[in-house]
């Protein structure tokens, strides 16, 4: 008879977890703010994936004899200092933001995720020691952190990537230990505990599990300050270590002299900077509420 229980609660237990994505994939559908900000990212998306073949012209080039032009139908967001299109540079710059962004949030998931699984899970001196480091960097304003690394290793796109990446790492390795922590006294974890499992299986499969949805609702927000943390160092002069990489805080800086004479060159990497922020953070309150059965409705 056991043999027969154990696959049927194993069945059981499968068509329960994906009863609980599907009731919250639902609630997400039914949040309107999230899905505009699941709109905005879609536009995101495909600006950077498909700038090769939506942009009229090369982001690189341009000529003098078509600098600072006002936005027209052969350019629609005008041209810049050097005649190059804006708006070929926006669907590039795109490109620049995903890369980056996506790629920080990955590195600092990894490098959080690893720190808060070993505190939360070993506890007693390492967890006093991660989070003592944890502490000490989370005191460091992200901006002053990220403008320090890139400082110190130089310019260029893996740099930015690292130093945005180690802004957001102490953020998940908090959350992930304090998830840890809530889950290691639940009913579940103590039960596998009184049946003799062993601490890694404790770990990977009844607290990790039940700990990444904070994760993916940090996950997803962290994007947003990804996306303005690389912006802004591009703005400080900290950006891509090429002047004519399309790269939207780049672009503002460059646009600041013309502020007067051409404030469109502000407008169009500002919308865009604005518009991919609020997307995620829009999509990342909804992911909240749809995976918090507390938010139930």
């Amino acid at each position: 008879m056991a043999t027969v229980a154990a696959p049927r609660a194993r069945r059981a237990e499968a068509r329960a977890s994906r009863g609980l994505w599907r009731d919250a994939f639902n609630r997400l559908m039914r949040n309107g703010p999230a899905l505009v900000g699941l709109f905005f990212i879609t536009v995101f998306f495909a600006a950077a994936i498909f700038a090769p073949f939506i942009a009229p012209y090369d982001p690189i080039a341009g000529s003098l004899a078509d600098r600072l032009q006002l936005p027209s139908a052969a350019h629609i967001m005008g041209t810049d200092l050097q005649g190059r299109d804006e708006f070929s540079r926006i669907l590039y710059g795109a490109r620049v933001s995903l890369f980056v962004a996506v790629g920080s949030v990955i590195m600092a998931l990894i490098m959080g995720g690893i720190a808060g699984a070993t505190a939360g899970a070993v506890g007693g001196k390492v967890d006093n020691v991660v989070m003592r480091i944890v502490d000490v960097m989370l005191a460091i304003p992200g901006i002053l952190l990220a403008i320090g690394i890139v400082a110190w290793l130089g310019q260029g796109l893996p740099q930015i990537m690292i130093a945005v990446a180690a802004t957001n790492a102490p953020i998940f390795a908090r959350i992930l230990r304090g998830s840890l922590l809530a889950n290691r006294e639940v009913d579940y974890v103590s039960a596998a505990r009184s049946l003799g499992a062993s601490r890694s299986r404790m770990l990977f499969r009844h607290m990790l599990p039940n700990s990444l949805t904070a994760l993916i609702v940090a996950a997803t927000l962290a994007l947003a300050t990804a996306i303005i943390d690389v912006a802004g160092l591009g703005f400080l002069g900290l950006g891509p270590a090429d002047p004519r990489t399309p790269e939207w805080g780049t672009m503002l800086t460059d646009a600041t002299r013309f502020i007067r004479q051409a404030p469109y060159l502000i407008f169009f990497p500002g919308l865009a900077i604005v518009v991919a922020a609020i997307g995620f953070n829009l999509l990342g309150d909804g992911l909240r509420e749809s995976l918090d059965p507390r938010m139930k409705r």
